[in-house]
């Protein structure tokens, strides 16, 4: 049994795809006993996403980690029947169906409170449960949309930019997680133990993250811009090209910056009017860059880095994969993990992040088969007999 944080809790998950799977996988870290549910033979599309190994997706094998798999039909009446009996015994539902899915399967909040009071129901959907767009459907590409964040990532003459990973999808399955961990906090530290929903839009956790730019539109009319690897906070901050690849470097003290100028043999730039202050610098950003990256252009990264870090300075290297399986501090702290797997044999993952002292989680397995847990959760959990059990699989409902 796992020693995780949430080792009491059991989950129920009906979500697919992005979102709902980093929340379940999330919860499922930590040591709750999460069970997926998938349709018999729709399963989750996110087991054809590539790159695939033997037949196998590496996202579902990292998005469907620690948890256990069985099948269910929603739509019919007997699987919304042993849906219930899921129910039952849980503390948290998680689901990402379009709004109105659940209520028209029979699977509403109150039809879930009425077999578990103490449900906390988590509902994903793109644009929430209220408002004039709620009955949209909704992906995290829009999302990163209209959130602000597509508008804000780029340079200043390049296109809005979408990002390279599902940032609105894994930035909603992250509040899921914690937000159904506050819901059943609150349940437990209440009289009456009862449940409640948490609606987590694709949307709203992104739109979130801009801080102080809600205030700053209000109160001036300001529309940042975007500014490409700088900061319109602070300077110098940007990515600068070595001899043989490239650093980044961030100041955004006024001491970091006066090492920055002694690593590179400029301290007479300390008191230059154009740098003497962070608005100075500012100001003049394009000439501190400039003269920064002559400086380092003719070094090679790890020369680089060595000088600035005698300096105390504030500097790395940009990993692609291949850098970050190397490196020793990653080891060092276990963020990479080798995983026995049926399918695939010894398989690195990520490691548990963040880490508990007392009550680590872990990574017991990756995502499961369609199913494979069927019989461990409807025969000897859930209590149907094996003649029930036949049935149901050949007739399509598990």
């Amino acid at each position: 049994m796992s020693q995780g944080p949430l080792r009491s809790l059991r989950v129920v998950d009906f979500t697919t795809m992005i979102s709902g799977g980093f929340a379940a996988s999330t919860l499922a870290d930590f040591g709750a006993d999460v069970i997926t549910v998938e349709h018999p033979t729709k399963t989750d599309p996110i087991r054809e996403w590539k790159p695939i190994k033997d037949g196998e997706s590496m996202w579902w094998k990292s998005l469907g980690r620690n948890q256990r798999c069985v099948t269910l039909d929603l739509s019919s009446d007997e699987g919304q029947a042993m849906a219930l009996e899921l129910v039952e015994d849980a503390d948290i539902v998680l689901e990402n169906f379009r709004s109105g899915t659940m209520e028209r399967w029979n699977l509403g909040y109150e039809e879930l409170k009425a077999v578990n009071e103490g449900i906390v129901m988590v509902r994903i959907t793109g644009y929430g449960q209220t408002g004039p767009k709620s009955d949209k459907p909704g992906f995290g590409s829009v999302a990163e949309g209209i959130s602000g964040w597509a508008h804000s990532n780029g340079f200043p003459d390049s296109d809005p930019l979408l990002p390279p990973i599902p940032l609105a999808d894994l930035t909603a399955g992250q509040y899921a997680a914690q937000s159904a961990v506050y819901a059943v906090f609150d349940r437990e530290m209440t009289e009456g133990n009862e449940g409640q929903v948490v609606d987590v839009s694709l949307y709203e956790p992104l739109f979130r993250l801009f801080i102080g730019k809600v205030e700053a539109y209000d109160t001036m009319d300001y529309v940042s811009e975007r500014t490409g690897n700088r900061s319109e906070n602070s300077a110098p901050r940007n990515m600068y090209e070595t001899a043989d690849g490239y650093i980044a470097l961030s100041a955004s003290s006024q001491r970091i910056f006066e090492n920055v100028m002694a690593a590179i043999g400029r301290e007479d730039l300390i008191d230059d009017p154009r740098f003497e202050t962070n608005a100075d610098r500012l100001d003049n950003v394009e000439e501190l860059d400039a003269i920064i990256e002559d400086w380092t252009s003719e070094r090679p990264t790890d020369g680089v880095i060595e000088v600035m870090e005698a300096s105390d300075a504030i500097v790395g290297p940009i990993y692609d994969m291949a850098d970050i399986f190397e490196d020793a501090h990653y080891q060092a702290r276990d963020n990479i993990v080798s995983v026995e797997d049926p399918d695939l044999g010894e398989v690195k993952t990520h490691g548990i992040v963040p880490k508990y002292s007392e009550t680590p989680g872990e990574v017991s397995h990756l995502g499961p088969s369609p199913g494979e847990h069927n019989e461990e959760v409807y025969l000897e959990e859930v209590g149907i007999d094996e003649e029930e059990y036949e049935r149901l699989s050949e007739g399509g409902v598990i």
